[in-house]
């Protein structure tokens, strides 16, 4: 379970993001802020490849126990469109959508068209307190189109 609160990171290099979310900063975790920052909606496994390259004593795991506890403390989002492996990025701090390829699987942010959040309210809330709406668009992107 996130967090939900905003962390104001702007700014901030890796090890400033990861003290500013109450974690300690070693090696493996800079690493994936740092590829987060390169690669904004990456698998673990993506992430870990890049990691890799200048964290070679890394581990697969360690990329995703660092995952998991960026996470929790609010540092990052995972976003999970359907069939694809969880994807991880730094933008935490608004109510943004995202836009996917129905072909290839690129993804990229789409601003709330609706103000803050929740930004959408549902006919019915059955009781729920509703306090995000994650909105996923399917489509095919231009270099998909082009081909």
């Amino acid at each position: 379970m996130t967090s939900g609160r905003a962390l104001p990171l702007e700014g901030m290099d890796a090890a400033e993001r990861i003290r500013a979310a109450g974690l300690r900063v070693t090696d493996s975790r800079r690493a994936v802020v740092e590829a987060l920052h390169q690669r904004p909606h990456a698998s673990a496994d993506e992430l870990y490849r890049t990691v890799a390259l200048s964290v070679p004593q890394t581990s697969l795991q360690s990329v995703y126990n660092a995952l998991a506890d960026f996470v929790d403390a609010g540092l990052v989002r995972r976003i999970e469109p359907a069939g694809r492996p969880g994807l991880f990025e730094l933008r935490v701090d608004d109510n943004h959508h995202h836009v996917v390829c129905s072909r290839c699987g690129a993804v990229q942010d789409v601003d709330c068209a609706h103000g803050a959040a929740p930004c959408l309210d549902p006919a019915d809330t059955h009781g729920f307190t509703i306090t995000v709406a994650e909105v996923t668009f399917w489509g095919v992107c231009p270099t998909c189109a082009a081909s």
